[in-house]
């Protein structure tokens, strides 16, 4: 078993109940994100074995993460809003110099590659013209809200594995994203059940498409996920915060999500 991953699963099962955050830029940042796509692509293959290393202690982290951190991103999120995207904003930007070692952008980028990440990016960025609402917890569930769970579940985790855009962010513009949190923190296993379902397969669906174009288009694809990244910061900036004081937390906040990418990123790829 491959026990660093462990710590590796916690850290994306924290980053990924952050709306505007996926889970996918944290595994690049890990320098896992190609074993990943391949690990869950050939879980579902007659090799599934040889896998079961790589992925248990991973879901291990991810799962706990989840149910640990929750209420404490949640409590976050509501009291201190902004300081903690800033926080964020700086992980997010940590990501992209490994990105870009990672394509060997400096000696393989040509002109068709920096137009795949400008489309990247513009897919990206125009999420935030979206303007998502979280709404309110569905407290009548029913046939339709469990089919409603199920297929938000399934294009969340399908984007959830693609850098750059969260599968978080996209559970709210479907606005099943506070009725999931809720039965999270709540233990409402009927509707974890439901909606991990549907997250189980779209992992299965998206990593095999993601992992057919890492195989043929390498270069291209990883352009296209730079673009998807550098579209993230500009729904992760929640604005100039009001006041000097907020001003200079906000910015050591950022400072600090950068430091901790940048050393995350240095740990894993060295």
């Amino acid at each position: 078993m491959e026990w660093k991953n462990v710590y590796r699963g916690l850290i994306m099962g924290s980053v990924e109940v952050v709306p505007g955050i996926s889970g996918g830029t944290i595994a690049v940042l890990l320098g896992i994100y190609e074993q990943l796509i391949a690990s869950i692509s050939g879980f579902f293959s007659k090799d599934w074995k040889k896998h079961l290393s790589f992925l248990i202690p991973l879901g291990v982290g991810m799962v706990t993460a989840i149910f640990l951190f929750a209420r404490v991103i949640d409590w976050l999120f509501t009291h201190y809003p902004t300081q903690t995207q800033f926080f964020f904003l700086g992980l997010v930007i940590g990501v992209i110099p490994f990105l870009y070692q990672k394509a060997e952008g400096k000696t393989k980028f040509q002109a068709k590659q920096y137009i795949l990440l400008i489309i990247g990016f513009i897919v990206v960025s125009g999420l935030g013209i979206l303007n998502p609402n979280e709404g309110q917890v569905i407290q009548d569930i029913n046939t339709d809200t469990y089919i409603l769970l199920f297929i938000a579940g399934f294009i969340g985790s399908s984007v959830m594995m693609v850098p750059g855009i969260s599968g978080s962010m996209i559970m709210m513009l479907l606005g099943v994203y506070p009725t999931i949190m809720a039965a999270i923190s709540n233990f409402q296993f009927s509707v974890i059940i439901v909606a991990g379902a549907g997250i189980a397969l779209g992992f299965i669906i998206m990593s095999k498409i993601i992992a057919y174009f890492l195989r043929n288009y390498f270069t291209s694809t990883y352009a296209i996920i730079i673009g998807l990244v550098i579209g993230a910061v500009t729904i992760v900036f929640p604005g100039i915060p009001a006041g000097a004081g907020s001003i200079i937390v906000c910015i050591l906040l950022f400072i600090g999500g950068l430091i901790a990418a940048l050393a995350l990123g240095r740990l894993e790829y060295k």
